[in-house]
């Protein structure tokens, strides 16, 4: 069974930076495509910023500049660097993993807080 375990968030100040990581626990058969998504309270979720298996990246335009998403596909692990937080970052934000199949698995969310 596949697990899909973040870590990184917690609480920041405006101009601060965190890493999220995720990584896959259990076999998947081929990736396609990796990504963070983000909920705010209210509103609904949202892609940030994926990584295909070829390394295209794609950005939600809110973030371009700051944010950097990586992988180690060895270890079917993605990153979010997050970088110059702002308070509208603030949301639990969402692992993603589609497999070549176009499953979808999904980790449980992690929090982030930027507030002075």
């Amino acid at each position: 069974q596949v697990q899909l375990v973040e870590s990184g968030g917690g609480l920041v100040q405006p101009g601060g930076s965190l890493r999220l990581s995720c990584a896959a626990s259990g076999y998947i058969f081929g990736i396609y495509r990796m990504g963070w998504y983000r909920q705010a309270p209210g509103k609904q979720r949202e892609l940030v910023a994926d990584i295909t298996y070829g390394g295209t990246t794609n950005y939600t335009d809110s973030v371009k500049g700051r944010f950097t998403i990586s992988r180690d596909s060895a270890k079917n692990t993605v990153f979010l660097q997050m970088n110059n937080l702002k308070p509208e970052d603030t949301a639990v934000y969402y692992c993603n993993i589609v497999s070549i199949a176009r499953r979808d698995y999904w980790g449980q969310g992690t929090q982030v807080t930027v507030s002075s």
